[in-house]
């Protein structure tokens, strides 16, 4: 396994759309074990493939000790609405409140292909829709009101200097920044 470059906002791959999976392959069983590794050393709950230059419909999540990865997720049913404050490991040290549905039901590919769904309410709920936006080419600001949005992207104005290269570089074993 490995940790993962993950690209930071101002990325073109971030607003591109994701293109289906077709087949789990070990190469992609592969890029799911070191996503999960990129977003445990980044301290985040929540990884799509975007976020670590890839096109993929792929994100894995872990929330409360339950882990999934999901191919090609779509959300099948909501109900609710919760708000959350939210942030992005491809926005580090910005957040913002989001209003989302409280209860969703995804259905996905998993890990060996099969086709589950996965039920979630309240944080599990929030990152799967986090996480599914991600592979529309969507991210939590494009929630937020006119003026939150311009306060994150000026927070983002004074963060994003600290990834020149547009890519956050994590060290296993070392606190995320």
């Amino acid at each position: 396994m490995a940790v993962l470059p993950i690209v930071v906002l101002g990325d073109p791959v971030l607003r591109a759309e994701t293109r289906p999976v077709a087949a789990v392959t070990d190469e992609l069983r592969t890029l799911v074990a070191d996503m999960f590794e990129t977003m445990r050393a980044a301290e985040g709950i929540g990884l799509a493939a975007p976020q670590v230059g890839r096109t993929e419909r792929l994100c894995v999540v872990e929330v409360e000790g339950q882990a999934f990865t999901l191919f090609n997720p779509e959300i099948i049913a909501r109900e609710g609405t919760i708000k959350w404050e939210e942030g992005c490991l491809s926005i580090p040290e910005v957040f913002g409140w989001v209003e989302r549905a409280q209860y969703v039901k995804v259905r996905a590919m998993d890990l060996d292909g099969t086709e589950i769904e996965v039920e979630g309410r309240d944080l599990l709920a929030v990152c799967m829709q986090h996480e599914i936006d991600h592979l529309d080419g969507k991210l939590f600001i494009d929630h937020l009101s006119f003026l939150k949005k311009r306060a994150a992207m000026a927070a983002w104005e004074k963060e994003k200097g600290k990834y020149p290269t547009g890519l956050r570089i994590l060290v296993p074993g070392e606190k995320a920044e």
